[in-house]
């Protein structure tokens, strides 16, 4: 009976429909949680309060994701209020952590703090706290993974404000990439830029450079940028209108296995207000909450696992390479105590390769109209961190190829019906830290 058991569960499992498509809704806001003897942020009632209220506003709309920025020293009364499955531990209060945090109804892996390389005092204290952007890989669906980015960058307009600040968002765009190769991201935060400003110019990079839409110029100015050097399109707090422009941005784009369009932007302060009877109605921060609906659908010739192991060495991707109906002929793994490398071959003469050099190196050819269908992938510790320790092939004449050494903690990764392992995406140095596999349709 146990066997029939696990039989059962196992076809269950493989013929689950993936989801195709989907949406969700992401939040950035900077709550003002600066201790009231720094900054008063001029918002009425009481911080403490205010924090409560905001997370009472976060269980009750329930995003999905929900980045926050100067989230300091009222940080504990939000989330005593918010119900959201997920949440980021908080690096501490002012001059000790950077104020970013993350609520969400899905799970993430591979989550990051950066500070910034640069800071400016020049019209403040920026350089009090360790400022600087997070990043997480979000999973809102089976096989869809979207790059998250939390920023707040430097604020104040005198020359070394604007230096620093320009200096932040090259910074995020150029971990972009060098950790989003091939990923579908979204950018969102406090900025402290607004494109009518002529010395933000580091706000336009992450079109330039990364291909990622604004989405309030993408819905609100029909794709058009305002003018650099125009006079600025300053916002009320709360605004009723979305055209004009805060510091507050969300930026996005898609990957080959995961169209991300963005369908609504709304300045969402006026469901953000004070309840208390001695404010009501007032704001609850200085800053315009930003809502952003967004819809996903995932590519019909492209798709990709789950990931195994854990978030260490340097990442990698084959999308951006994949040749177009591509077909894998040979697999080569390597491996001893743990594994090493993954490598595949296609019929086109296209091959990739990751990991290191250590370990016995095996390989299978397949036949013609042979495809590897499933992946058994096993993790381990090694000096504290997750590492893959085994893999084995099984392709859809039933020939394996295996390396490395099993362990206790092991999955099974099957492809969607008439789709086969075409290449790899995850991190590596000398051995395979993380990885999942791309799927193509044969």
């Amino acid at each position: 009976m146990r066997s029939l058991l696990a039989l059962s569960i196992f076809f269950t499992a493989s013929a689950h429909a993936t989801t195709t498509s989907g949406q969700f809704t992401a939040l950035s806001f900077n709550v003002a949680g600066l201790p009231s003897i720094l900054q008063s942020n001029d918002v009425n009632g009481s911080k403490t309060e205010n924090a409560g209220e905001i997370g009472t506003y976060f269980a009750k709309y329930g995003y999905d994701i929900i980045h926050m920025q100067e989230d300091f020293n009222y940080h504990s009364y939000i989330y005593a209020t918010d119900n959201h499955a997920y949440r980021t531990a908080t690096s501490g209060g002012a001059a000790i952590g950077s104020g970013l945090n993350t609520v969400s109804n899905y799970d993430w892996v591979d989550f990051t703090r950066s500070k910034w390389n640069t800071c400016s005092d020049a019209s403040g204290s920026d350089c009090l706290t360790p400022k600087g952007f997070t990043f997480m890989r979000w999973n809102p669906s089976t096989g869809v993974y979207i790059d998250f980015y939390n920023i707040h960058a430097d604020a104040g307009t005198e020359d070394g404000d604007e230096t620093a600040r320009n200096s932040n968002l090259q910074q995020v765009a150029d971990y972009i990439d060098t950790w989003s190769t091939g990923n579908a991201v979204v950018v969102m935060g406090d900025t402290n830029c607004r494109y009518t400003r002529s010395a933000d110019t580091g706000i336009r990079v992450f079109q330039s450079q990364n291909g990622l839409s604004d989405a309030w110029v993408k819905l609100e100015r029909s794709g058009v940028y305002p003018t650099a050097g125009a006079d600025a399109i300053l916002c009320d707090n709360p605004s009723t209108i979305e055209t004009c422009e805060t510091v507050d941005k969300v930026l996005y784009r898609g990957s080959n296995i995961v169209t991300l369009s963005a369908s609504s932007f709304d300045y969402n302060g006026e469901k953000f207000l004070n309840t208390d009877s001695a404010y009501l109605g007032d704001v609850l921060s200085d800053h315009n909450p930003v809502l952003v609906n967004f819809t996903w659908t995932m590519s019909s010739s492209l798709r990709q696992s789950e990931f195994s192991g854990g978030p260490h060495g340097t990442w990698f991707s084959d999308l951006p390479s994949i040749p177009s109906s591509p077909k894998a002929s040979v697999l080569t793994f390597s491996g001893s105590s743990r594994l090493d490398a993954v490598g595949v071959k296609l019929t086109d003469g296209t091959s990739f390769s990751h990991g290191g050099t250590g370990g016995t190196a095996v390989s299978l050819t397949l036949g013609s109209g042979e495809h590897w269908i499933t992946t058994e992938l096993c993790t381990g510790q090694y000096n504290s961190q997750t590492r893959n320790f085994y893999i084995k092939a099984t392709t859809s004449a039933g020939n394996t190829l295996e390396a490395g050494t099993a362990t206790d903690s092991c999955t099974t990764y099957t492809a969607d019906t008439g789709f086969a392992v075409v290449g790899f995406m995850g991190q590596d140095g000398d051995e395979i830290d993380q990885l999942a596999l791309i799927y193509a349709p044969y």
